[in-house]
């Protein structure tokens, strides 16, 4: 049983409802001394970033995170020998025979860490989703009310007059309480721990500071769950993107980036609706991937 760490592999959801997974056995030996045919491999694709853990006591065995990395997982078993093995001058037609041995049977718990450069953090309706869907070939679903992404979606993000590219992940909206696993909580969280650096969206659509509060609040709240849930997580690499820049007055726009860069954050406002500021964004984004990747 081997497991392949495959790139066009996004989710497990192929394997949640699949509770046992078996490799084939191999055919019995034949007359003429003919060995049985062995078994074949059973290749079961995962996304990369899969942790493959032991079910009984949680130790990790396996983390899949190159493209194209396979593991054996279990093990098959070895053939018997046939009576010709134990022929002998005097014994030229032994009744004899070894069988051959089963192959292993293991439980594992198999959890998902994307691996992508940039996170996307916000709260449900901040427009994450419209955002890589707009950078990216991603689809997400986005409609207009809260949690339509329900499981974390890839994108990848071409910079514009450069030959390089790098990897968004949107993922499910954050909520208070995450860390204690409230809303999607730790399916969240676990997503953000491979991410090099951390987009933050706050929404200036003036529905959204009566439903979830004022921007400072929100960030608050956000970075929060994310010390709560691990301290190394709150010291990554974040910037501020100001979103639905389109739906507010340039004034707020321009205290709330003063509010922001008043904190030591790099801000950036942006529109996905109507295009405006997202190729800068692009561009900062390349920029702290790249002062990332220099540090030792």
């Amino acid at each position: 049983m081997v497991l392949e760490a495959d790139p066009n592999q996004n989710t497990l959801q192929s394997l949640r409802y699949t509770r046992f997974v078996k490799a084939k056995r191999g055919g019995n030996g034949d007359g003429s001394q003919k060995n049985g045919r062995s078994g074949a491999d059973r290749i079961v694709p995962v996304p990369v970033g899969t942790l493959v853990k032991d079910a009984k006591t949680g130790e990790l065995l396996v983390d899949l995170s190159e493209p194209g990395q396979r593991e054996i997982v279990c093990a098959g078993g070895k053939g018997g020998r046939g009576n010709v093995h134990f022929k002998t001058s005097r014994n030229r037609a032994p009744e004899q025979a070894e069988d051959g041995q089963r192959g292993e049977e293991r439980e594992f718990l198999l959890e998902l860490k994307l691996l992508a450069d940039v996170g996307l953090l916000g709260f449900p309706n901040a427009g994450k989703s419209t955002l890589i869907s707009r950078l990216s070939g991603a689809k997400p679903k986005v409609a207009a009310y809260p949690f339509t992404t329900l499981e974390p979606k890839l994108g990848v993000v071409s910079v514009p007059g450069q030959y390089r590219t790098f990897v968004m992940a949107d993922i499910p909206g954050l909520i208070e309480g995450a860390a204690d696993g409230a809303g999607l909580g730790h399916q969240f969280l676990r997503h953000v721990e491979r991410c090099s650096a951390l987009l933050h969206l706050l929404s200036l659509d003036p529905i959204e500071e009566q439903v979830s509060g004022e921007l400072g609040e929100r960030f608050a709240k956000i970075n929060t769950e994310l010390e709560r849930y691990d301290p190394e997580l709150a010291r990554r690499p974040q910037l501020v993107l100001l979103s639905k820049a389109d739906l507010a007055d340039p004034a707020v726009v321009a205290e709330a980036r003063a509010y922001f860069e008043g904190l030591g954050l790099e801000v950036l406002s942006a529109s996905a609706v109507t295009g405006a500021g997202l190729k800068d964004l692009v561009y900062a984004l390349a920029n702290v991937i790249d002062r990332q990747g220099d540090e030792p």
